[in-house]
């Protein structure tokens, strides 16, 4: 009962829609017609009803925010599930017509339930105090010949067909909303490429925070552990331990602040501070060498020249191939070898899988990890590279190669080409 009275409101609402254009047609057609009174002869009052109904199609096709409004009120007041109605305003010409379809229907339907509503029930209410009341058996509802009865009977007749017509319409329409109204083709493609971009988003997020927060974290637990072992023993090592977490956790910080720049960079403005490159590389080997690891780096090849953005994904996945080793292998000596050539950046990482020193064995699993070298792949895949990591005769193996200029992504797998003959530039082996 109360879902039939939401839609009777629902109706009422179209009717009062269809006003403007009736009133407009009442205008209009005086002008045309000679002897025409739409407002006071009711056969006319008809015809302004039907000529009203095709420019309110015609406004439901042009105004793409007609879809909308009729999709609020139908959410409101027909009970049907959201899922089913389209978003947004209707700007495809599937979309409009679809609309235009709607509107007119629900004008429609609205001005014959309005129309019975406001004339029917004081009709009623004359027909059934005939019986009762004589002088009315002489208007123009009653007939001083009838059976008294016939008077209330119709009556009630009267207040049934005007029942069941707003029922009846309101049913309909309530079918109708998710044909008309419900999202086409063109809107469903683009909802889902609202979804790509929005999960691109977030995973584009969820890999800078894993690589940068991540290594971070990941050294700052080596020092702190072996502060708190040689605290007694050494208190020198102890004290330089911890200068070394003070400027981890504060490079941590402005890599955090990097990250958040790019939530800022969505709505077209530039992030804050840039994120790092290869240029910061020198930076992390040395906050990886204070954590205790023994890196061996070598650069081959000029590095200046990449693309920005290839520049970028390389340090990430430096740095999460650093944390890796920090995480699953321990304090073990690391090997790095960068290679720029003929259009192409190969980066290849090795260490032992697990070393005395490790904090845990490499095998051994971590609650939620696994994401690192999705991370990589992803990075390496978007850029039309490729990366492939896996242990072989006890030595984990990271190779990745990137195009030097950032083309498209491409499909395709491989192991990643080694390092190749040509100048080399050592950075040190050293532990810090």
């Amino acid at each position: 009962m109360r879902l039939t009275g939401r839609r009777w409101v629902h109706l009422v609402l179209g009717g009062a829609l269809l006003m403007p254009f009736f009133l407009l047609v009442a205008v209009v057609i005086p002008l045309v017609v000679d002897g025409a009174d739409p407002l006071r002869d009711v056969r006319w009052q008809f015809v302004a009803f039907g000529c009203a109904l095709p420019p309110a199609a015609l406004a439901g096709l042009l105004f793409p925010l007609v879809r909308p409004l009729e999709v609020a009120a139908v959410r409101a007041l027909c009970a049907v599930p959201a899922e089913l109605l389209a978003e947004g305003p209707a700007l495809s010409w599937a979309a409009r017509r679809r609309t235009a379809l709607w509107f007119t229907a629900h004008l429609l339907a609205g001005g014959v339930v309005s129309g019975m509503t406001l004339s029917a029930p004081p009709a009623a209410v004359v027909l059934l105090m005939l019986p009762f009341a004589d002088p009315l058996r002489h208007t123009a509802l009653g007939r001083p010949e009838l059976p008294g009865v016939l008077g209330p009977l119709a009556g009630l007749a009267l207040l049934a067909l005007t029942t069941g017509t707003a029922w009846g319409a309101g049913a309909l329409l309530g079918r109708l909303a998710p044909v008309l109204l419900g999202p086409t083709p063109a809107d469903r493609l683009a909802a889902a490429e609202r979804r790509a971009a929005d999960l691109a988003t977030r995973n584009r997020l969820a890999r800078e925070l894993h690589d940068a927060v991540g290594h971070a974290l990941s050294a700052v637990t080596l020092q702190a552990g072996a502060a708190r072992r040689v605290l007694d023993a050494d208190p020198e090592f102890a004290r330089r331990a911890l200068a070394a977490i003070e400027e981890t956790t504060r490079e941590a910080v402005a890599e955090l602040d990097t990250v958040l720049g790019l939530l800022r960079a969505e709505d077209g403005t530039d992030p804050a501070a840039p994120a790092p490159a290869l240029d910061a590389l020198p930076a992390l080997l040395g906050r990886t060498r204070a954590a205790g690891v023994a890196v061996e780096a070598t650069v081959e090849g000029r590095c200046a020249g990449l693309a920005p953005v290839v520049s970028r994904a390389a340090y990430r996945i430096v740095q999460e191939g650093l944390g890796n080793a920090l995480r699953h292998a321990g304090p073990v000596p690391v090997r790095l070898h960068l290679r720029s050539h003929e259009g192409e950046l190969t980066i290849l990482m090795e260490n032992p899988v697990a070393g005395p020193g490790a904090a845990r064995p490499a095998a051994a699993a971590r609650p939620g990890g696994g994401h690192g070298l999705r991370g990589i792949a992803d990075r390496a895949r978007l850029l039309g590279g490729e990366a492939t990591a896996a242990a072989r005769d006890g030595v984990w193996r990271l190779a990745v190669r990137l195009p030097s200029a950032g083309a498209g992504p491409r499909t395709g797998t491989g192991t990643g080409p080694g390092p190749g003959p040509g100048p080399t530039t050592r950075t040190g082996t050293g532990t810090g």
